[in-house]
């Protein structure tokens, strides 16, 4: 009979903390009230960190717009069960949007069951927000305690544009929580053997795919790497076990993907960003080569070099842009890696400290490296996928280093952990000095990040060198002030602004926006218009549905006006006044260009609108034959034309519309066409 051998005791290398076997009881009931070895601060400390990055995320909702695009699709899945499948823009489902729909459907679901408005649909993102530092504070407690743990969270918690993404309707908090999941069941697979958590592990990546699609396999690398090294298992049976993973993740993926292109396109919306009219197309060009090659991807045309984050290269995401969004912890979580890697060198191979801390680092290089590189279309809200690995080194890696200053080496481990506080504190100078002007909380966030850095680092020294373990102690407390001083100015400017739905950022501008992205800049806000029909709260006469008024708010071209319906053309509320009196029984209430103006009409008046060109204005959904169609069927009766500038209507329908349609004189560029006006 074999036996295992007994675990080695714990070591300066692994901090000096071994986790004792997890208690009897609930897992949940485990998370939030902690285990009986954690020391008596970690409980409310959790509980502080948790509170803490639900007030950041939820803090005055009524300042939260959320993205039109998004806005819209989640209305008019409340309207209508097709429309929620596909993920269409129209509760007429004529195209979808350019991502797949599984956050839509969360919101969707809330929406459903609470009412259509805007804490209703920042329900999941806050919850999906809190939820993921929960679980990276959960992940990282296994294995290395409560004091990376917290550091952790509370690194995740003040990351400035996690703060300013949960703060909106993009899908990027559920994806990273779907992400996160997937990494706790990895961990769990690694640790125990157990097939199921790897089977979970790649369900959990495959949601995060009807997510955001290829983002969600960024990571997948470095979990095959963990689980065929770490895990206790024969070679065979890790290979074996990882095929059956795999299947999970490629089931999980491709079923929505699957049932959606053997649908007849006749009974289908178009799929918005494909170039052909499948998901297959929008997975491997739009979504897939086309944000990391850009215009040179040979797979896939709609893919663009546009960025709103400046020029690819490494230095990306430590420019005037994306410096202040995510680049504080940067240079001491590389740090952290290393000396972390370093310090488990001789551990066997299943060790789970060096698993983690390949998983951790590997998340955080893969992404650093995808995210820096990429020549397609790049907003700076995408790095929050980034986060939990950064944030996670910060924790790990600080623990360890700090344990083996004091226990280990001195001439070998005594620059170490001083010199990348003192890298950190001073790049987090260099980032506050570059906004310093703009407040005074910036300045007082470089006064704090510069005075407890030096603190941090000469009591690190001083304690070594004199033996006093306290001032050791309270320079650490220091470094972890000065580490976040920073981060947490950001976040906090981001909680106490409205956002920005398209594009969120943190904190004050100190970069150009790039290049427009998907074909052009989307709107400097979202939501329906400023005044017009509905007003600021919702109310008015934009004939509200049932279930909820689609919400109004920013994001408007002008007072009383929703967009325009192509270069050129303004389309006001009055316009959408006199749509709604006349629609005269058609399913969509007006056809226009692309998908900007589509969103705030449909937000705007309740009712269905063609994009026929999706985002940019260059996808195929609207055919010439379609339009006739649609016109001879009744189902559509006005149309906005323009031949000016990159977002036109399609030539062919333009003259088309001008030749048989009966202009409305009040209103340049609207066509009104009957039955009787198609040959």
């Amino acid at each position: 009979m074999t036996t295992l051998a007994p675990p080695p005791a714990p070591t300066a290398q692994d901090g000096g903390h071994r986790a004792a076997p997890p208690a009897a009881g609930s897992r949940l009931r485990r998370l939030f009230t902690g285990a009986p070895e954690d020391p008596r601060w970690a409980r409310p400390a959790l509980w502080a960190i948790l509170v803490l990055a639900t007030a950041l995320y939820a803090w005055n909702l009524s300042s939260v717009t959320g993205n039109t695009f998004y806005d819209a699709a989640v209305y008019s899945g409340t309207r209508s069960w097709k429309a929620f499948f596909f993920g269409a823009l129209d509760s007429g489902s004529f195209i979808t949007v350019d991502k797949p729909p599984f956050a839509l459907w969360v919101m969707g679901l809330s929406a459903r069951a609470f009412g259509y408005g805007t804490w209703q649909l920042m329900l999941p993102m806050v919850a999906a927000g809190t939820g993921s530092v929960a679980l990276l504070y959960r992940v990282v407690k296994r294995d290395f305690g409560a004091v990376a743990a917290t550091i952790a969270g509370l690194a995740l918690t003040l990351t400035p544009i996690t703060v300013a993404i949960t703060r909106d309707t993009n899908p990027d908090p559920v994806l990273v929580f779907l992400m996160l999941l997937g990494a706790a069941a990895l961990m769990k697979a690694v640790r125990t053997g157990r097939l199921m958590p790897l089977v979970w592990s790649g369900v959990a990546i495959g949601f995060a795919f009807n997510t955001k699609m290829m983002q969600a396999y960024v990571v997948l690398p470095v979990f095959f790497l963990v689980y065929l090294w770490a895990t206790r298992l024969g070679l065979g049976r890790r290979i074996r076990n990882l095929a059956v993973g795999t299947v999970a993740l490629v089931v999980s993926s491709a079923w929505w993907m699957v049932v959606v292109d053997l649908v007849p396109a006749s009974s289908r919306p178009y799929i918005g960003g494909s170039t052909d009219n499948t998901v297959w197309d929008l997975v491997i060009g739009y979504n897939g080569f086309g944000r990391i090659f850009g215009a040179s991807s040979s797979v896939g045309s709609q893919g663009n070099g546009a960025s709103f984050g400046g020029e690819a290269g490494l230095y990306r995401l430590f420019n005037s842009i994306m410096g202040g969004q995510i680049s504080w912890l940067i240079p001491f979580a590389l740090v952290a890696l290393i000396g972390g890697l370093v310090l488990r060198g001789r551990a066997p191979r299943t060790d789970p400290k060096r698993a983690a801390l390949l998983l951790w680092g590997g998340w955080f290089v893969l992404h650093y490296l995808t995210f820096a590189l990429a020549e397609g279309t790049f907003h700076p809200y995408y790095v929050t996928a980034m986060a939990p690995g950064v944030a996670a080194l910060a924790g790990i890696g600080g623990v360890m280093l700090y344990r083996a200053f004091r226990e280990g080496s001195f001439a070998r481990w005594g620059w170490v952990l001083p010199g990348a506080i003192a890298v950190s504190a001073v790049w987090a100078v260099v980032l506050l000095q570059r906004v310093s002007g703009s407040g005074t909380p910036y300045t007082v966030a470089e006064v704090v990040a510069g005075v407890a850095g030096a603190v941090a680092v000469t009591g690190l020294l001083l304690g070594r060198f004199t033996g006093r373990q306290r001032l050791t102690g309270i320079a650490a407390l220091a470094a972890v002030v000065a580490l976040l001083a920073g981060p947490a100015a950001y976040s906090a400017s981001a909680a106490s602004s409205s956002t920005n739905g398209t594009n969120p950022t943190a904190g004050p501008s100190t970069g150009g926006m790039g290049g427009g992205g998907m074909g052009g800049q989307r709107p400097s806000g979202s939501g329906g218009p400023s005044g017009g029909t509905s007003g600021a709260t919702g109310s008015g006469t934009s004939g509200a549905p049932s279930q909820g008024q689609p919400p109004t708010g920013t994001g408007s071209t002008g007072k009383g006006s929703t967009g325009t319906g192509g270069t050129g053309t303004q389309v006001s509320s009055a316009m959408v006044s006199y749509l709604k009196k006349n629609q005269d029984g058609a399913t969509w209430l007006v056809a226009v260009a692309t998908d900007q103006t589509a969103s705030s009409l449909i937000l705007e008046s309740g009712q269905p609108v063609i994009s026929m060109g999706g985002w940019s204005g260059s996808d195929d959904a609207m055919t010439l034959a379609k339009l006739k169609s649609l016109v001879k069927s009744g189902k559509l009766h006005y149309i906005v034309v323009s031949s000016e500038g990159g977002q036109s209507t399609n030539s062919e329908i333009s003259t088309w519309v001008k030749k048989n349609g009966t202009a409305v004189s009040a209103y340049s560029g609207l066509y009104r066409l009957d039955a009787s006006d198609v040959g």
